[in-house]
């Protein structure tokens, strides 16, 4: 059996930040584990001990509409019922609701992809601290160097911005 069904690159473009967690939407998991989305649901909502609130939730209008105005080219065409979202835990549960070969090696590239994203954010936030610590030695001459260091180092655009009630509270 194939190990890499699908890119790691799509799913951590199909991976959002909706109410400070990283989900995937319930139409895009349907989509890699090759089943009709209502399928996806219906497997869930028979098992949904499995799934607790922070496992996964229904979007609001607002979010499923800012959402849709982040995605330029969509193919939300027919949707008519808000679409859940899960988070890397949620995903991990469907496996076990979903019992197919294909549901374990999708969720191992979806759990890669996630694992992925963490080394990712860890190593920009290692690389940033250490570039305090040692803008701390030198005096304000360096300055441009250093803000020019910070630019070089924002994080890859491939994320998109938070959807849901925004707070000024810091991840």
């Amino acid at each position: 059996m194939n190990t890499q069904l699908i890119q790691i690159d799509w799913i951590q473009n199909h991976i959002f930040i909706i109410r400070n967690q990283k989900v995937m939407l319930s139409h895009d998991l349907a989509s890699l584990y090759q089943v009709e989305p209502k399928v996806l649901v219906q497997a869930v909502k028979r098992n949904l001990d499995r799934f607790p609130d922070d496992f996964m939730f229904q979007l609001g209008n607002q979010e499923f509409t800012n959402l849709k105005s982040q995605i330029v080219t969509s193919s939300w065409g027919g949707i008519r019922k808000l679409p859940y979202a899960f988070t890397e835990q949620g995903i991990a549960m469907l496996s076990g609701v979903l019992h197919s070969p294909r549901a374990v090696q999708v969720n191992i590239e979806i759990m890669r992809a996630f694992v992925s994203l963490r080394r990712l954010l860890t190593t920009y936030k290692e690389l940033a601290e250490k570039l305090t610590l040692v803008e701390k030695k030198y005096d304000h001459q360096f300055k441009i160097v250093f803000d020019a260091l910070r630019e070089i180092m924002k994080a890859p655009e491939t994320h998109r911005r938070k959807i849901g009630i925004h707070t000024d509270e810091k991840d």
